[in-house]
């Protein structure tokens, strides 16, 4: 029996496809290792969103050539949206590649892993619509949480943005299938579910011609067992008044919004080929905070846009400070193939982009810190997801924390505790972002 190794880079959807492969060779009686590094074959999925993604897919790939030239293991599959990107130019570039395979060819996965140990040399690029975003998965994140992929692909034309080249248009999932998943995870001891796509507020106007998004979290919220439903990705222009109501309604729901506005200059967002302005983004805000109370906002920012100015970089800058974002990550721009950014003129030197992501990161380290500041006292509910050893603590998620890309909470507790586990801790200190308290 082979064993089978995968790493996933990117984000959440990424992830998704990795674990519907997994299914896949598993169901087929392949041994899926966690440990890549002593697998016979090794799928590398790859991101190809920005140049920070790609530089660490392609070091990720060189890693693995080395491992196989020294005979540590006998293939590398290369699958993801690095590899839908660039296609055949993966495969000439990195000839330690056995297999290159487009989005499309996720289905073959089984496949393509027996030809590359027979020693055979694999490309395939299907249209994206071969591959179904349904079907069974191997679940890669802890018991207790996992991500649930409402659709795919992107309708959205932001100028800077090569997703619709990459995953095409906006592919929504049937509800039925959603809920049958959500379900599925819930009796297998999952207490929090987090809801992805490309804009996830647009879940199932290519169905419907209308949002699904709220209908479907209402169906969610009748699912015993869960706990927590999260959601990633709310476009600002996308959010409803029915989804408000929704959010504000639904107790399982977290009041915790990530809306990825980008920037809030409205001559630049104008460029982007998004709507809106400083006031109107100031408005949506200030609307959300009063109708759902202790909402927790996350954002993500870039800076350095082709034309943008030190006036409307002040102007992001204000926008934040009014604002405050409890949670806010800034990127600099990066010029993608086949994007009109690409072309604009007056593109931004790379040591400005760089200085004005670093301000917007101590301006948003001040808040940060404040937000912690006025937790402190508060008793708040937490998931439980390990024992620290090195500070000899507990550590887990409020809701106010996202898995895997905001601050943990710290906590002492005399009892035993389980990770999935959730108790109630009074926070006495913060720890730069992270919060630290005891259980009460």
């Amino acid at each position: 029996m082979s064993k089978i190794g995968m790493v996933s880079l990117g984000c959440p959807k990424n992830q998704m496809d990795a674990e519907l492969m997994l299914a896949k060779l598993r169901d087929a009686g392949f041994d899926i290792t966690a440990d890549a590094e002593t697998a016979d074959a090794v799928i590398i999925n790859t991101c190809g969103f920005i140049g920070d993604a790609k530089r660490e897919a392609i070091d990720t790939i060189l890693e693995f050539a080395e491992r196989k030239q020294a005979g540590q293991i006998r293939a590398i599959v290369v699958t993801g949206c690095l590899a839908q990107r660039y296609q055949e130019e993966v495969a000439r570039e990195l000839p330690e590649c056995d297999a290159v395979l487009g989005l499309g060819a996720n289905a073959d996965i089984v496949e393509t892993v027996r030809a590359v140990l027979n020693g055979e040399t694999v490309q395939r690029f299907p249209s994206l619509s071969c591959w179904s975003l349904d079907g069974d998965r191997v679940q890669t994140t802890p018991f207790y949480f996992a991500y649930l992929r409402v659709g795919d692909g992107c309708n959205n034309r932001c100028t800077y943005c090569a997703i619709p080249l990459i995953r095409g248009g906006l592919r929504s999932r049937a509800m039925e299938s959603v809920v049958a998943e959500a379900e599925a995870l819930a009796a297998s001891g999952v207490k929090e579910l987090v809801l992805v796509a490309q804009d996830t507020t647009l879940y199932g106007v290519d169905r419907a011609g209308k949002s699904l998004l709220p209908e479907l979290l209402d169906r969610l919220c009748k699912i015993e067992g869960l706990r927590w439903i999260r959601l990633l990705y709310c476009y600002p222009e996308h959010i409803t008044e029915e989804l408000v109501e929704v959010i504000a309604r639904q107790e399982k729901v977290v009041k915790y919004l990530d809306i990825p506005i980008q920037h809030a200059s409205g001559r630049v967002l104008r460029a982007m080929n998004r709507p809106g302005d400083c006031d109107t983004l100031t408005g949506l805000m200030k609307r959300l905070r009063e109708r759902i109370p202790d909402l927790v906002l996350r954002t993500t920012v870039m800076v350095g846009f082709p034309g943008e100015t030190e006036a409307d970089f002040e102007e992001l800058c204000e926008f934040i400070r009014e604002v405050r974002f409890e949670r806010l990550g800034c990127f600099a721009y990066s010029p993608e193939e086949g994007t009109p950014a690409a072309e604009m003129p007056s593109q931004v030197e790379e040591r400005v982009k760089e200085r004005r992501r670093d301000t917007v990161m101590e301006l948003q380290t001040r808040i940060a810190d404040t937000y912690g500041d006025a937790q402190v006292g508060r008793t708040v509910e937490v998931l439980v997801e390990g024992f620290d050893q090195r500070e000899q603590c507990w550590f887990g998620r409020s809701a106010a924390d996202a898995p895997d890309i905001d601050p943990r909470v710290f906590f002492a507790t005399e009892e035993p505790v389980e990770p999935g586990e959730f108790v109630n801790v009074r926070i006495t200190d913060r720890l730069d972002w992270d919060l630290l308290g005891e259980r009460v």
